[in-house]
């Protein structure tokens, strides 16, 4: 991997080289170089038609059962290279093995998770979205809902912090769905992305069109988008705004789901002493979630909401786990913590924390970046764990996003308070909340549902058996309210909503009885 490769798309049918270089994909490490990418001057347009004359019938063709078998090749594909695609993580996004596992097992798990979910569908390839109502007197004119596969591209635009899930976790969807895809993955870390499309196409397991990659720049990608295609986007608000008010997505009327900023949440419950499993798994799983992927996931906890009379212990705690972490190399075993994946977003990251500091106080870490042995500050991505307490009130630890190794610790007085605090996020992701008082996790839930899109409520009966806050499940929604985007991806059979159109049939009772034979429900 020492040679900078030059990465490809693979658009229309064929593998292409962009003009020049709009990016380079650097080592966080050590600044290295390691590949570049460009879009400019590819066919976008072309491409787009070539998946939906080309892909897009040939998945609609198949079964749900079909497809099913195809998202499970892909997986088995990816499987077989799994140790290079570790060797890209590590060097292009500064993961280490654990984090790359993240990335990488969860894209996997993903297409095999939906591949099982598909097979049962069997030969149908419309899906049951109800029960056949009457509609008049006569007992035999109904109406029935069905979902059907959307007749264009589904255009997925991905953040750099998962090119393997973000990917595949969208992927398994559409292809599912019987709808072709084109993924579009931040270039700075495409590599991993790039590697894997080219190993899927090169094992020739997919209908020609069925899977696009661009590298590069988007270019004038959303010109040739029609009323028939589907955006997906991950990443920031800013640049979630744009897409949602370019012109043409706007004037043809292109489905977009959105998911951007978070401030996510772990809230110990009142009541909880220190040394017991509730305060325990709410420590650890704070700590765990700053630091794994070096904070920079989606769903990672901001905002800390502790008792006020348990500020200081929950405090201590954290910052002791923390000094634990080492930072450093991810190449090196003894390793947890690795650098974030480019200078950019380093200094975005140091940038948003020195906002914090304007309110809170530091209890670990800080406004600068570490100084660590054997590593060039200058040429590196390094932000140190770094936790923060407020003191009183605030604004900017509810505004304020720092993707990286950074969380706050914010004091509330009573239930109430708590909630209140919570819901000044904005519409968040997640939120996470740990006690030994059930009851109180039900009026949680209820509470920090509406502002949230998912909650994990910890007891001691799961204080160890949970899979973490910060990890998507395709089993559940994904998407938040709000500043999250308003998105809604996975969560079962529920993910491929987006990527069909939902009909309402009028007529017959035997019309109605022969397309529901030919349909799958749902549950």
């Amino acid at each position: 991997m020492s040679a900078v490769e030059s990465l490809e798309s693979y658009l229309g049918g064929k593998w292409s080289r962009g003009q020049g270089v709009e990016t380079e994909l650097v080592d966080p490490t050590n600044g290295a170089v390691m590949a570049t990418a460009s879009g400019k001057g590819l066919d976008s347009g072309e491409a787009l038609a070539f998946a939906r004359q080309r892909g897009g019938p040939a998945l609609r063709a198949l079964t749900y059962a079909e497809r099913a078998k195809l998202i499970g090749a892909v997986a088995d594909v990816l499987i077989a290279n799994r140790a290079r695609y570790e060797e890209i993580a590590i060097a292009n996004s500064g993961n280490t093995k654990i984090d790359a596992a993240i990335d990488i097992d969860g894209g996997i798990g993903t297409l095999k998770y939906y591949a099982r979910l598909g097979a049962p569908l069997g030969e149908a390839k419309a899906l049951l979205d109800d029960k056949p109502v009457r509609l008049a007197k006569a007992e035999n004119f109904l109406g029935l809902h069905l979902l059907t596969a959307r007749h264009g591209v589904a255009v997925h635009i991905n953040a750099f912090n998962f090119p393997s899930w973000g990917l595949w976790e969208k992927a398994a969807c559409a292809l599912l769905s019987g709808m072709p895809m084109l993924a579009k993955p931040a270039s700075a870390t495409c590599w991993l992305s790039h590697q894997m499309v080219r190993d899927v196409i090169a094992a020739k397991v997919l209908p020609e069109g069925a899977l696009s990659l661009l590298c590069g720049g988007i270019g004038d990608l959303l010109d040739h988008v029609t009323a028939d295609d589907v955006i997906a986007f991950t990443g920031s608000s800013d640049t979630a705004h744009r897409i949602v008010a370019h012109r043409h997505v706007l004037a043809r009327g292109t489905r977009v789901n959105i998911e951007a900023d978070s401030v996510n949440a772990a809230l110990l419950a009142p009541g909880v002493a220190p040394a017991t499993p509730a305060f325990d798994a709410f420590v650890k799983e704070v700590a765990r979630e700053m630091t794994v992927k070096a904070g920079q996931k989606c769903t990672a906890i901001r905002r800390v909401f502790v008792p006020k009379e348990r500020a200081s212990s929950v405090a201590e705690a954290i910052a002791a786990r923390l000094a634990k972490t080492a930072v450093g190399d991810p190449r090196n075993e003894a390793t947890r913590m690795g650098p974030l994946v480019t200078r950019a977003q380093q200094k975005a990251a140091l940038d948003g924390i020195a906002q914090l500091a304007n309110e809170a106080t530091f209890l670990a870490g800080g406004k600068d970046a570490p100084r660590l042995d054997g590593i060039d500050a200058t040429k590196s991505a390094f932000v140190a764990p770094t936790l923060l307490k407020l003191e009183g009130d605030g604004r900017a630890v509810h505004e304020t996003e720092v993707f990286g190794p950074c969380a706050t610790i914010v004091s509330y007085l009573d239930e109430a308070h708590a909630f209140a605090l919570a819901g000044r996020g904005g519409g968040s992701l997640f939120a996470s909340v740990y006690g030994e008082d059930r009851e109180f996790l039900a009026r949680a839930v209820a509470e920090l549902g509406a502002s949230h899109g998912r909650v994990l409520a910890v007891d001691p009966s799961i204080a160890e058996a949970h899979t973490g806050h910060g990890i998507v499940m395709p089993q559940c929604h994904h998407g938040g309210p709000g500043r999250a985007g308003n998105g809604a991806e996975l969560g079962g059979l529920f993910g491929l909503r987006f990527y069909h159109q939902r009909v309402a049939v009028q007529g017959s009772s035997d019309l109605l009885a022969a397309l529901q034979t030919k349909a799958a429900p749902q549950h």
